[in-house]
């Protein structure tokens, strides 16, 4: 009978568990449906992916638009969405991470509607800046609010879902293209850009499954609902104590320091030894995310293609299709490894495969090109780049960024790192062009590659490792003046999750 009982009572506790991580993996995939958004709208300045490439063609001939009017519609939403990001911070300090989602998703709910039945540029430029509000809150709040409400060993892999959902995203746009360019004009490129708005509908439904960020709570003096959410997401009650108890005395130093959006700008411009080192950390992986050219990469591959020797319209599809392919694929990869192998590994791996990638493609671009075998070598440099970026840096990026803040400035510094890197993207993007005609192509990949050999130092002297911390564990990591290079164990936590 006892061993019965025993049995009887591991097996509940067993799928107690596997009930709880499919509550923390659900609340990370609807947390994440905004960056689905990112993808699919396509901030980039060249409108070449997502929807707005193929709903661009027919907006400018049902609306009359002249090139201008086009440059300024597309690329508006880079704009717009970094202050989106800006604001975002702010207005989830004040509202909450949950209830900033649900803003993201009603203000870009409103301005796809806006464009869809927009009868003038006029009104088409309303919605685009609405929409790019939307996507501003929604990209930078999403990372913060997963990295919150997950447990530790598995927030890694959690916090990179909005990686995965901008490529599906991106993937949608295609497949609207696609789907709708065969219905007139004055109709197709409307319900392409009102299909953007499904995702976000299906955001509004989320917020009655998903609970607040139980910090979020802490922070506004509401313990016993941050001790309910916490129940909910970890195993046992006495992990769900010492849990409360880290963050409580976080949220104590916060509230002692006057929590309020001047004194958070305040400490992060006059900032301490430990805050210098996270900002350094936390913004400098979004830079470097972007000025090691995977931008380039990917948008301008056809180019590159071209330079290597491709000539024909099918075989630089394929090759296109290929980057696409590999990147989707190591970023599954890098979702599965990431709480096990860690982010530093996994950093070390991404910034030196890349240097390898990078400087194997500016050789080839320079010395081989127009032969099978330059062909061959530059598809697979190319490729080999995408998949060393999406196996770490890609997804880790934004998990480090959302990690590394203490409470009292997570938000609005990791709004500031998302800005980092839309600003770094927007100016790899907008310049590869000019420079790639000045010091040719080959040249401005080996450009990239030393960007990315300062890369691999970057991660050795100011990256720590956080694989299995809490995040207030971490805050204390950067408090130890005397871990430079992360070696330094602080209270970590063995996995309980499967």
């Amino acid at each position: 009978m006892d061993s019965n009982g025993n049995d009887q009572q591991q097996e509940g506790a067993f799928i107690k568990n596997v009930s709880k991580k499919k509550y923390v993996i659900a609340c990370a995939i609807f947390a994440s449906l905004n960056s689905v958004l990112l993808g699919y709208a396509s901030p980039n300045h060249s409108a070449d992916v997502g929807v707005m490439s193929g709903a661009i063609i027919f907006m400018k001939e049902d609306l009359k638009m002249s090139e201008v009017q086009q440059e300024v519609l597309v690329g508006i939403l880079s704009i717009i969405s970094l202050l989106g990001s800006l604001a975002g911070g702010k207005t989830s300090d004040v509202l909450g991470r949950k209830w900033t989602i649900a803003l993201a998703a009603i203000v870009f709910q409103s301005g796809a509607a806006i464009m869809a039945l927009a009868p003038s540029f006029t009104v088409l430029m309303i919605g685009r800046v609405l929409a790019g509000v939307g996507i501003g809150f929604g990209v930078m709040i999403a990372p913060v609010y997963i990295a919150e409400i997950s447990p530790s060993v598995a927030r890694g892999s959690l916090t990179s879902f909005p990686e995965i959902f901008i490529n599906f995203g991106i993937l949608l746009g295609y497949i609207s293209n696609f789907a709708f360019s065969g219905l007139p004009v004055h109709i197709n490129w409307r319900i392409m850009l009102g299909a953007g708005i499904l995702p976000s509908i299906f955001m509004g439904c989320a917020l009655f499954v998903i609970p607040e960020s139980p910090r979020w709570l802490v922070m506004q003096q509401r313990v016993d609902e941050a001790r309910v959410v916490l129940s909910k997401t970890n195993e046992s009650e006495r992990e769900v104590e010492e849990r409360l108890a880290e963050i409580q005395e976080a949220a104590g130093i916060a509230n002692a320091k006057n929590y309020e959006g001047k004194a958070v700008w305040r400490e992060m411009i006059n900032s301490t030894p430990a805050v210098k080192r996270m900002l350094i950390t936390g913004c400098g992986i979004q830079c470097f995310q972007q000025i090691t050219g995977i931008d380039a990469t990917v948008y301008y591959s056809p180019t590159i293609f071209k330079n290597a020797g491709i000539k024909t319209d099918s075989e630089l599809l394929a090759a296109t299709v290929a980057v696409g392919f590999t990147k989707t694929m190591f970023i599954l990869l890098a979702i599965i490894l990431i709480d096990k192998v860690g982010r530093k590994p996994l950093l070390y791996v991404s910034t030196i495969g890349m240097t390898i990638c990078l400087l194997g493609l500016s050789l080839t671009l320079t010395f081989m090109g127009n032969g099978q075998l330059g062909i061959g070598l530059a598809i697979l440099s190319v490729c080999g780049n995408v998949a060393f970026f999406s196996i770490g840096i890609g997804p880790i990026c934004w998990v480090l960024s959302s990690e590394v803040f203490p409470l009292r400035l997570r938000a609005q510094a990791s709004a500031l790192g998302a800005v980092g890197s839309r600003v770094s993207s927007g100016v790899i993007a907008m310049t590869f062009l000019s420079v790639s005609h000045a010091i040719t192509v080959g040249g401005t990949f080996c450009v990239f590659a030393l960007i990315s050999a300062l890369s691999v130092a970057f991660v050795y002297e100011c990256v720590p490792e956080t694989k299995w911390k809490s995040l207030e564990q971490i805050e204390m990591l950067f408090q130890n003046e005397g871990n430079r290079h992360g070696e330094v164990q602080v209270g970590v936590e063995q996995p309980v999750l499967r």
